[in-house]
């Protein structure tokens, strides 16, 4: 079981940003006012104009946070640059940019509507570090009335008509300029969300016959039955349209998972295996190697291992990826989960620019997605996720026994992996071995050890 990451303390701030139930604390429009008044106070540090961009996915509670981050910022005066629905990754883009100090997007990810969340972004584009959210967090605690400006001095609020073209431009450079998706047929499912314009624009001006699904947002219908975390639909429609390849993003497509031609689902350790060769084969691949998290199956780390590539290992989040990514000099690193980090285009995880490389790689093989994308066998993996109340159970003794005598038994054959999600009061329990029954049995006894301690705490 891996160690927890020494960080500072942190109450609002999760592994990504701020998450929660909408019009609940700390996912309400008073919260978000305060959280936009202590980020304009950390970030205004000069005496030029100051700028925030500031986008959202496609959740019906946008409307209500968009415009208390907007009032927030306004009232430290900084100006803010309001660009509707966008990627995360069209936020972290456009930070850089526009030279502005600060990106906010609002969005829960993979999450249903019900959720939302606020992620922050530096004038670099990267997420803010562990100690600039605990910054935050304590100004947020604190009287906010010092940071407040002048009447005179306030910012002002505007719209940004071309940020979409502008992200679309810079996700189609991503691709090779020799390369065509001409002849390809392509399903992309947007999630109904953030990506539910600019997905579908991309792969057809590169070329491809585009089916889109997810694409018809109501405020309400984001991730649900929908986008990376439900591909079934979108295998379905890759069968039945003889499609070439399935993309599906999430709510605010920093993340992608691809369906071959098949109908069977690739992940994104898959695909990292898949890039990382291809870039290593082109002498683009920087430092030898590849970063993932603690996740990422052992069957990739293997294969790497075999190509003469290193896989470096972090705790869970890209923003723990990216940061190791720095680290070593390495310009691919990612998640599991379809998160994509590939720093020659962007600073934080674009699921279309990851797609975009995938399908580069079957243009120029012309081999079938089927073929192309099955880098290695993974070995069985379970990952079950354990939902608590109160506090979390842990610590408690008798799961930290059950823990140790998991790992035990386990031995040289696997590992174990126990940790507390950063968004949700949840436990995710994660066993890999080389048999599938030791696996269930591994994740079933820690999951019902867990589960019981819980009942009695709460």
């Amino acid at each position: 079981m891996n160690a927890p990451m020494s960080t500072p303390a942190r109450r609002l701030f999760g592994t990504d940003g701020i998450r929660g139930t909408a019009n609940k604390a700390p996912m309400d429009a008073a919260t978000a006012l305060r959280l936009g008044q202590a980020a304009g106070r950390v970030f205004n540090r000069g005496s030029y104009r100051h700028r925030v961009v500031i986008g959202k996915d496609t959740r019906l509670s946008g409307y209500m946070l968009e415009p208390a981050l907007t009032a927030g910022f306004i009232g430290t005066g900084m100006d803010v640059v309001l660009v509707g629905p966008l990627p995360t990754p069209a936020i972290a883009l456009l930070t850089r940019s526009l030279r502005a100090d600060l990106g906010v997007m609002i969005s829960a990810s993979h999450n249903l509507f019900e959720d939302n969340g606020i992620k922050l972004f530096g004038p670099d584009g990267l997420k803010l570090s562990d100690a600039q959210e605990a910054e935050i967090e304590t100004l947020m605690a604190g009287d906010l009335t010092a940071g407040l400006v002048a009447p005179a001095r306030l910012g002002r609020a505007s719209r940004m008509e071309d940020a979409p073209g502008r992200y679309i431009e810079a996700v189609k450079q991503s691709f090779p300029r020799n390369l065509t998706l001409e002849g390809l047929r392509v399903v992309i499912d947007c999630a109904h969300g953030a990506a539910y314009k600019v997905a579908p624009t991309v792969l057809w001006e590169l070329g491809a016959e585009v089916v889109a699904i997810g694409d018809a947002p109501d405020g309400f219908n984001i991730n649900r039955g929908v986008g990376s975390t439900a591909p079934g639909r979108l295998a379905e429609l890759v069968q039945e349209r003889r499609a070439d390849l399935g993309i599906a993003l999430d709510g605010d497509a920093d993340r992608v998972v691809l369906v071959d031609e098949t109908g069977s689902t690739i992940d994104g350790d898959q695909i990292l295996a898949l890039i990382a060769e291809s870039w290593h084969g082109q002498g683009r691949l920087r430092g030898e190697a590849v970063v993932a998290t603690v996740m990422s199956n052992m069957g990739l780390e293997r294969r790497l291992k075999s190509r003469g590539l290193a896989l470096l290992r972090t705790a869970v989040g890209d923003r723990y990826v990216g940061e190791r990514m720095r680290e070593a000099g390495c310009n691919l690193g990612g998640e599991q989960s379809g998160h994509l980090i590939m720093t020659d285009f962007g600073t934080t995880g674009d699921g279309l620019i990851g797609a975009l490389q995938v399908l580069a790689v079957i243009v120029e093989e012309g081999r079938p997605a089927s073929q192309v994308c099955r880098r290695f066998e993974p070995l069985p993996q379970r990952l079950v996720n354990v939902r608590f109340a109160g506090a979390s159970p842990l610590a408690d003794p008798a799961v930290q026994a059950a823990i140790a005598a998991e790992e035990a038994r386990l031995g040289e054959r696997g590992r174990v992996l126990i940790r507390a999600s950063g968004t949700e009061p949840v436990i995710r329990v994660m066993a890999e071995a080389e048999e599938e029954t030791l696996v269930q049995d591994t994740v079933t006894c820690l999951a019902e050890t867990i589960r019981a301690r819980a009942a009695l705490r709460s």
